[in-house]
């Protein structure tokens, strides 16, 4: 981007050819006329848009006019001209003689690891509409079918897969990872954003953590489906790349542990944290003690430091450092780092450098791969608009509560600890915020789960309900059915069996007109209004309307409460994007 290597000796700043068009709210590189330039790259072969455009005010090659592909210029509103060394700045809220020009609010934006840094500096138009289709074409995409949701929606919560493998793709990194990896799932992250998109969630998955992996359609690379094998009780990790598991296997996989579905996902490589820190000239770091680890080899003093490229890689993948040298405290670090990373993308420093951002950009998106639901540019840049709206200080870092797993004697791998983490798990499902903003409307909201409970209670001798088990320890509906009638005068109820599916959760399904009913049984076993879902009545075995009442994983046994209450208080530790943590 240097000017003078490109034969211009006019005194013009390399950083000012890049300016803002008032029309678009996005920077555009802007080469004077001073002397004949090269072509702006167009795009790839085969693009709509290969025709030759006339270049300069009013014309439509960019990028002096509108930008092929994106919406007009407006009359009478030129892009400003390249500001030369030495030129008097313009008046406060002014450029290029526009009168009062607001500064586009793409400046204070929020970043995150990988693809998504990529996204952003998409949505502040980098170099127009070429150039965005030359990012997308670094950009490897893989059909995951209906293991996502398809389609982005910028009106919904969302949730994104963010993978990073142990693959050694990429030259210098044969001494990271295991040698031969297939690319297993090393760092796992469910990024869950907000309706309102007031706050976000980053929740990490332990590559330790004991799974059932479920079956797993497939579409291989020689363009046929297979059907992969599940696996039951295995570590979290292999959830991807063995036995051919693409991506779509880990977000069916997520969803099984946690019951949040997935909508996308993003990997990347070893290289994507070496390049991404390069480009912002190195991540503030903090440790406690100094740290001289021989098998990672980073070397670094007690208190804050500056890492990037390899020493990066290195302080995220060091596993001796830090605690007790195990995976749970590397996801600490990592999500340490990850803070820090975004508070760096998000600095003036960063977004106001046109040669930060195109280094950022070229980074990003060659170590990424994402599914095809948000493969395209358009779509890209959608998704940074929604991500930028969130405030760092809103976005907290946790993991999957876990256990030690009961199973072994020398403890490597972890379980999913029952009372925690379906507290959690609800709390993201529900898009509630760990950062405890204050949501609109979330007071209506929770007033009218509330209100279900209030009003008429019908008489137990009259509350009809069938009993399915919907997850729960085998025997569940039966015991529940006999203690209904023996302990609480629920005679007119029925073991129903299996429920076509399992649920995490225990809910009362019931009918308008069954509303006093439905209350009475909630109060009986402690449901919580939440757990009462409005719907349509079914017939028992007598023909007459009955409940239905589904027994999830949270059931613990017939007459313990279903509120959630004998899980304790949430309690699970998490940071957030705003503040400087130091690993010990």
């Amino acid at each position: 981007m240097d000017a003078q290597s490109r034969g211009r000796a006019d005194n013009v700043d390399p950083a000012d050819q890049w300016v803002l068009n008032p029309t678009t709210g996005e920077y555009e590189l802007r080469l004077g006329p001073s002397a004949p330039q090269p072509p702006v790259p167009g795009p790839r072969r085969g693009s709509p848009h290969t025709a030759n455009h006339p270049a300069g005010p009013g014309g439509t090659g960019h990028p002096y006019g509108a930008v092929p592909g994106g919406p007009p210029r407006a009359p009478g509103r030129e892009v400003p001209p390249p500001r030369r060394r030495g030129a008097p700045e313009p008046p406060p809220g002014r450029r290029g003689g526009q009168p009062g020009q607001r500064k586009p609010r793409s400046r204070k934006a929020l970043l995150w690891a990988g693809g998504t840094m990529a996204f952003v500096v998409l949505a502040t138009g980098t170099a127009g509409y070429a150039y965005l289709k030359h990012l997308e074409g670094n950009v490897d995409t893989t059909d995951i079918g209906d293991a996502g949701s398809g389609d982005f929606s910028k009106d919904e919560a969302f949730n994104i897969l963010v993978l990073g493998t142990d693959k050694r793709t990429g030259s210098g990194n044969d001494g990271y990872g295991d040698a031969g990896s297939v690319g297993h799932a090393d760092t796992t992250i469910l990024l869950h954003v907000s309706k309102d998109r007031t706050n976000a969630t980053a929740l990490s998955i332990p590559r330790d953590l004991i799974v059932d992996i479920p079956d797993c359609p497939t579409k291989l690379e020689d363009g046929t489906e297979k059907v992969i094998p599940g696996l039951q009780g295995a570590r979290f990790n292999r959830s991807l790349g063995e036995g051919s598991r693409d991506p779509g296997c880990t977000m069916r996989t997520v969803e099984e542990v946690t019951g949040i579905k997935p909508d996308h996902f993003m990997m990347a490589d070893f290289n994507a944290v070496k390049t991404l820190t390069s480009a912002v000239d190195g991540v503030d770091v903090c440790v406690e003690h100094a740290v001289n680890d021989k098998q990672s080899k980073l070397e670094l003093p007690a208190g804050k430091s500056k890492v990037e490229g390899e020493q990066a890689l290195a302080f995220v993948r060091t596993r001796h450092s830090f605690g007790n040298k195990g995976d749970l405290d590397r996801i600490k670090v990592q999500q340490y780092f990850l803070a820090s990373l975004m508070r760096k993308m998000s600095s003036g420093d960063t977004l106001t450098s046109p040669t930060k951002l195109v280094k950022l950009a070229e980074a990003a998106t060659d170590a990424l791969t994402v599914d095809t639901g948000i493969g395209n540019v358009s779509t890209l840049k959608d998704v940074a608009l929604e991500l930028k709206k969130v405030p760092p200080k809103n976005i907290s870092f946790t993991t999957v509560p876990v256990k030690d797993n009961p199973a072994e004697t020398v403890k490597a791998t972890v379980v999913v600890d029952e009372f925690q983490a379906p507290q959690l798990f609800d709390l993201i499902q529900n898009d509630v915020s760990l950062s405890e903003v204050e949501k609109k409307n979330e007071r209506k909201e929770k007033a009218a789960v509330a209100a279900r409970l209030e009003g008429a209670k019908a008489p137990a001798s009259e509350v009809r309900v069938q009993v399915y088990n919907g997850g729960a320890p085998a025997g569940s509906a039966q015991e529940t059915l006999r203690w209904l009638q023996v302990d609480e005068g629920v005679v007119k109820s029925e073991n129903a069996g299996n429920a076509p599916e399992k649920l995490k959760k225990t809910t009362l399904e019931y009918a308008p007109d069954q509303a006093d009913q439905a209350r009475r049984l909630a109060t009986i076993l402690g449901l919580s209004g939440s757990a009462l879902k409005p719907g349509e009545s079914v017939t028992n075995s007598q023909g007459l309307p009955t409940m239905t009442l589904t027994l999830g994983k949270d059931f613990t046994g017939a007459g313990s409460s279903l509120d959630g209450s004998a899980a304790g208080p949430l309690d699970v530790p998490k940071s957030t994007a705003d503040k400087v943590e130091c690993a010990s």
